[in-house]
């Protein structure tokens, strides 16, 4: 019996996936388990197994192409089975008539109820239905009150050469080469034609810096930067990415319907500063990074404020008595989020390693959907790019996020005198249905307390 293969859910958040690579051509020979195609889902890139064994028969889907969940993709059956009725009902069907009937004049053929998302039918439908499908033409001659075909229209004469315009260039009334004003009063002064310029300007316009490059080549040529954009153009399309896509929903789900209050707070970085130094100083496999410490303060902090390490769930609020935070990490599509869990267990050396691992598997796209749910609190450390402070937008359910900026020397009055000191600024942005204020300010109290004293960070 033939098993289809369709777009699976490969992550809990997923709702349509991009086939990146097919691993397997229509009559190659397939187990249970192979590794039919690469999927990218909104995380990662995912591998779509076979559910059945046989033959891949068809491919329903071309790589680079992005269909919902639930999408029929390709059929696996035995070489000599029938999978026409399979195939047929993943595309719309085209209205059949009578060999002798004339097509209806005005009305569509209607699509077939498919057992797939419409979308994603039609336009796999239109690559796969045959031309023999479409409605055949009549028998015999056209009826007589059939009007006679009009002859095609003439074609519009080509635009005239010489005149300097790019293609798409938008010219004055008249013919005119468009122009600013001070371009046409320079190029009088210099003794310039217009007519032999190639304008750089919104909608091929001539400007002043296309006059001082036609006057530096003599009056003709024309600059380097209408050259770039005669090949180029004036922009550039970027298709969304799965990973793109989600993050736009996501964001649009927090930073409207999330009441969010945001909270700063300084602190002196300087002991953390030498810690590093001293563990750095002890052996490669001592070494930690500020990310680390600060991770590390943040789960102890967390697993004392539990009404800070929440969710939000609608009708409730769920205050969790582990602790798992995610860290962002920058990834080439955006952004994603691996998982520390248990993260107030962990030693500060776990953290490292766990942490270098999960940020390298994210930039390869490797990670699994258990690697990057689940987390009950996020943080988002920008310093290593020198911004010193910035807000951060919650990842729903979650109520809090944390907002890391870089640590900078600052001249810091303390007991009357002037020191030097290491100072690094924190935000947490704060879903006000789940943290007051004063909740919020006591955690990132409890929070100092670690980092400006790293040693109780491993006692």
């Amino acid at each position: 019996m033939a098993t289809k293969v369709v777009m699976e859910a490969l992550s809990p958040t997923m709702e349509e996936g991009r086939l990146v690579k097919w691993n397997k051509n229509e009559g190659d020979a397939v187990k249970s388990g192979d590794v039919l195609a690469e999927v990218e889902t909104d995380k990662a890139v995912m591998e779509l197994v076979a559910r059945g064994d046989g033959v891949l028969r068809k491919r329903l889907a071309n790589e680079g192409d992005a269909s919902p969940v639930g999408t029929l993709l390709a059929v696996i059956g035995t070489a000599d089975e029938n999978i026409d009725a399979i195939v047929g009902a993943s595309a719309p069907a085209a209205a059949s008539a009578p060999a002798a009937a004339p097509p209806p004049a005005a009305s569509p053929a209607q699509p077939a109820q498919s057992p797939v998302p419409q979308s994603a039918a039609q336009s796999q439908g239109e690559a796969s239905t045959p031309p023999q499908q479409k409605p055949a033409p009549p028998a015999a001659g056209p009826p007589p009150s059939a009007p006679r075909a009009a002859p095609p229209p003439r074609p519009a004469a080509p635009p005239p050469k010489g005149n300097g315009a790019r293609p798409g260039a938008t010219a004055a009334p008249g013919g005119r080469q468009r122009s600013s004003p001070l371009a046409r009063r320079l190029a009088s002064e210099k003794g310039i034609q217009l007519g032999g310029i190639q304008g750089s300007g919104p909608g091929g316009r001539i400007v002043k810096r296309d006059i001082e490059n036609a006057k530096a080549t003599g009056g003709a040529g024309r600059s380097a930067a209408a050259e770039r954009l005669a090949a180029e153009g004036d922009f550039k399309d970027v298709p969304l990415t799965q990973i793109r896509k989600t993050i736009a929903r996501r964001l649009s789900e927090s930073n409207g319907p999330v009441p969010t209050f945001f909270l700063t707070s300084e602190y002196d970085v300087t002991r953390a500063a030498e810690f590093r130094t001293q563990l750095t100083e002890m052996g490669e496999q001592y070494k930690v990074s500020f990310n680390d410490i600060v991770i590390k303060a943040v789960a102890l902090a967390l697993a004392e404020h539990p009404e800070v390490n929440a969710h939000w769930l609608i009708d409730k609020i769920r205050h969790f008595n582990r602790v798992h935070v995610a860290m962002a990490v920058a990834v080439e599509d955006g952004l994603i989020t691996p998982v520390l869990f248990d993260a107030d267990r962990l030693s500060l050396w776990e953290i490292s390693e766990k942490a270098r691992d999960l940020a390298k598997r994210a930039r390869e796209r490797k990670l699994t959907p258990e690697e990057y749910t689940g987390a009950t609190f996020t943080v988002s450390n920008l310093g290593m790019f020198g911004i010193d402070q910035f807000t951060a937008i919650i990842n729903p359910p979650e109520a809090g996020i944390l907002a890391v900026g870089g640590s900078e020397s600052k001249p810091i009055v303390i007991d009357g005198s002037l020191e030097i000191r290491q100072r690094m600024r924190v935000t947490m942005s704060c879903d006000h249905r789940v943290i007051d204020g004063a909740t919020g300010a006591k955690f990132l109290q409890t929070l100092k307390g670690y980092v400006e004293n790293p040693l109780s960070l491993v006692i």
